[in-house]
């Protein structure tokens, strides 16, 4: 008999599985239908000897030092500053939209002062801000909304910005200094070993039992057990009783090249250019030195695992029908990006299931994570 049976192996189940054994002192199965543990976050090494992310770049950022901390217990750390670019008018320049990508991309030599007062006149007040193009057209105006952003909201969504919610571009920037972080948090690092090490590290625990490869609609009937944690699509759990949730998936193309490195970041996005939204080469993740280089291009689709709750208020509302059936399940607890179908980042994730332990256990948070 196990006092808890954990369906998904990701950050929410690693997480919650973790504290369970390790500061609870009780008995779980974790479960996965993939042959490995780590969900989205999974890492190993290609054919050529590169460590690679299977389901697309994963970067570490989080301002949440108790986060931080907590993982700190399972990962050394390497630390790692995201630096994004874009193929725009035929330049490669900074994203998020900074001082240099406008004089670069115009040919001007603005100061920042200078550049909030071109954001000021070239901007198209909108009011109330509802969605992703309100978001960007009242900062920046229309013209730097079509070279950035329309085209690339409408191939990552299937949809036009004018159709999602503004928290979609919301969490891109724009500034007006020279400052080319993709991420401003004051914790940025990458997993020393990469995230499947880590992932290893907080499952090894007596405690624990791992079963891949496993349909939990099987296990939870097969398998004795008290309490249940379900981190997978919370409309899958309920049999789509009022219909599918949206979700965006993704289409990954490999390539390896035979020189160290193959593009000038990281990251490189096509807003306008290619049926791809972006290229990322793994080895300025890692730090690791090798010969050759590995690359993957993102196509968007609707077709695949489910990686993006899509958000736009109809979504919104369907989901609030199988929020209500999940708050009347009270020997089931939902966790995580597919479990509560909210667009959380890595560490946002590891947050909401220390906090729903915290719950749980009845103990002050702040003692989860430090204990």
């Amino acid at each position: 008999m196990f006092d808890y049976l954990v369906i998904g192996a990701g950050f929410a189940g690693a997480t919650i599985a973790e504290r369970l054994a390790a500061h609870a002192g009780k008995r779980v199965l974790v479960c996965d239908k993939r042959p490995h543990i780590g969900g989205n976050a999974f890492d190993y090494y290609d054919e050529h000897g590169i460590l690679i992310h299977k389901y697309g770049p994963h970067i570490f950022h989080t301002n949440s030092a108790e986060v931080f901390r907590y993982l700190s217990r399972f990962t050394d750390w390497r630390p790692y500053q995201h630096r994004v670019k874009a193929s725009v008018d035929g330049q490669i320049v900074p994203i998020p939209i900074n001082l240099d990508t406008i004089n670069q991309l115009y040919g001007t030599r603005f100061t920042s002062l200078e550049l909030e007062s071109f954001f000021a006149s070239v901007a198209e007040p909108r009011s109330p801000i509802k969605t992703s193009e309100d978001v960007i057209v009242n900062r920046v105006g229309r013209e730097l909304y079509e070279k950035f952003f329309r085209n690339y909201t409408r191939k990552q969504w299937g949809m036009d910005p004018s159709e999602l919610d503004a928290s979609v571009t919301a969490r891109v920037p724009v500034r007006t200094n020279r400052d080319d972080r993709y991420f401003t948090d004051t914790y940025q690092s990458m997993p020393l070993l990469g995230y499947t090490k880590m992932f290893e590290r907080m499952l090894h625990h007596p405690n624990i039992h791992i079963l891949l490869n496993s349909d939990y609609r099987e296990i939870k009937t097969l398998v004795p057990h008290r309490n249940l944690i379900y981190t997978g699509p919370v409309d899958e759990y309920f049999d789509y009783c009022f219909g599918k949730l949206p979700y965006r998936s993704l289409r990954f193309e490999w390539e390896t090249r035979d020189v160290p490195v193959a593009q000038q970041s990281p990251v490189v996005n096509f807003p306008n250019d290619h049926l791809y939204t972006r290229v990322t080469e793994f080895k300025y993740l890692s730090g690791q030195e090798h010969p050759k280089t590995t690359l993957v291009y993102e196509y968007p689709t609707d077709e695949g695992d489910p990686y993006y709750p899509v958000p736009t208020s109809a979504n919104a509302a369907l989901y609030a029908k199988y929020q209500a059936l999940a708050d009347a399940t009270p020997d089931v607890q939902f966790l995580g990006r597919l479990g509560t179908y909210k667009y959380y980042n890595m560490d946002q994730v590891v947050a909401q299931a220390l906090a729903q332990y915290a719950k749980m256990a009845g103990v002050p948070r702040r003692e989860i994570a430090a204990a």
